[in-house]
């Protein structure tokens, strides 16, 4: 299993693990709100039993008892309660000082109770508690408490939290990957151009002596002659490795000459079944601001990919075109194309479908075109088996 793919079934583990904590967090919470409901419930109950038989007591001047208990009651309850005895006038405890007594916030409050579903506290004749011929108060309204709504909004706030807790994690872990992945870059990148300086030299002498020692035949010249231009590209690479890493110098070129000379380096070491077909207007001038060394690079890559999907057989086709204030080039081969499945992964460093490589060049690319040249590369569309074209789009000047 690929390092893609880990990372893909680790996230959906951790998916998976906060899901069952979320979900395990409401249905605890949820049986927390029931039970509080019904102990709420059962308190104003008490408090109905009390406040009538403190109101017994009261009118009974025959058969006086301690009322402590009911007092008691009657002061522990803090839901706010709207007491309706039949008559014109509302009772409100526990809404505040200028709230208990206004009729028409009580009215609106019933309304809004009624509306949430909790059925007022009812004395019926069949319940022992209340018989007897004390007065009693046909119905009491009541809200949940305070602590009701902090338990009931619980899970949606713990997820809240969670979720931001995550988010800025994954950013400050991601800022700090990307930062060691840029050291990693920039000190791989300046040592392998300081390796490749040595046996540049030493090849550049053999090169020389080879034209001194003999004469040699038209055909050793031109032989000659294409390992100095990739000696020169030998020099062009190391100095493309030597750049990664600091600021380029960016130029107003036209876009189309540099793929040009790409495209005719590549098509004299390319198979030749390999076809290659440049499409753009001749006349038109597609200037950007870039730098010629990277710029190539990019294409030089995108172009090799392309051969080692088609396997020496196959049509590499390139087309520039201007849209508004921005130039888009796309690259496309008939090769074996990507999985949808790897569309995502394309880009980042050790993806490879070859055996040979470290799965760096389209990662290199993309620094290239987004953190230099300020554009965008992407896969514009793939199929197996029929190809793949990568688009690059480049602000104009």
């Amino acid at each position: 299993m690929d390092i893609y793919k880990q990372k893909s079934w680790l996230k959906i583990l951790l998916l998976v693990i906060g899901l069952i904590i979320i979900i395990f967090t409401m249905v605890y919470t949820n049986y927390l709100s029931k039970r509080l409901a019904e102990k709420e419930k059962s308190d104003i109950k008490y408090y109905t039993l009390a406040l009538n038989s403190l109101n017994s007591t009261l009118t009974d001047s025959v058969n006086q008892k301690d009322v402590n208990l009911e007092l008691t009651i009657l002061t522990s309850i803090k839901n706010p309660l709207i007491i309706d005895d039949g008559t014109d006038t509302l009772e409100g405890k526990n809404w505040g000082d200028d709230k208990d007594d206004n009729q028409e916030f009580l009215q609106q409050q019933i309304q809004e109770i009624q509306k949430s579903g909790i059925p007022p506290i009812v004395p019926t004749s069949d319940d022992e508690s209340f018989q007897g011929d004390m007065p009693r108060y046909p119905r009491i309204y009541y809200k949940q408490s305070q602590l009701y709504t902090l338990i009931t909004w619980f899970p949606l706030v713990q997820g809240l939290l969670i979720s931001i807790f995550i988010l800025f994690g994954y950013m400050i872990f991601s800022s700090v990957r990307r930062a060691e992945q840029n050291r990693v870059w920039v000190g791989m990148s300046k040592e392998t151009a300081h390796q490749l300086g040595t046996p540049i030299s030493g090849i550049m002498g053999w090169t020389e002596y080879l034209k001194t020692v003999t004469e040699p035949t038209d055909i050793q010249m031109e032989a000659i002659n294409e390992l100095e231009k990739d000696l020169k590209k030998l020099e062009l690479i190391a100095n493309r490795f030597s750049k990664i890493g600091s600021t380029p110098v960016l130029e107003t070129m036209n876009v189309n000459e540099i793929i040009k000379s790409s495209i005719e380096y590549l098509k004299k070491r390319s198979p030749k079944n390999i076809n290659y077909y440049f499409d753009f207007d001749k006349d038109e001038v597609l200037e950007a601001k870039i730098n010629a060394h990277l710029f190539s690079w990019v294409i030089e890559n995108l172009l090799r990919n392309a051969l080692d999907a088609m396997e020496d057989k196959g049509e590499i086709h390139v087309e520039t075109k201007s849209e508004a204030d921005k130039i888009v080039i796309d690259l496309r081969d008939t090769g074996k194309g990507i999985p949808q499945s790897s569309l995502k992964t394309v880009f980042q460093p050790g993806y490879s479908t070859k055996k040979r490589g470290w799965g760096l060049g389209l990662s290199l690319a993309k620094r290239i075109i987004k953190d230099y040249h300020k554009g965008k590369i992407f896969v514009h569309k793939s199929k197996v088996n029929e190809g793949t074209t990568f688009r690059i789009i480049l602000p104009k000047v």
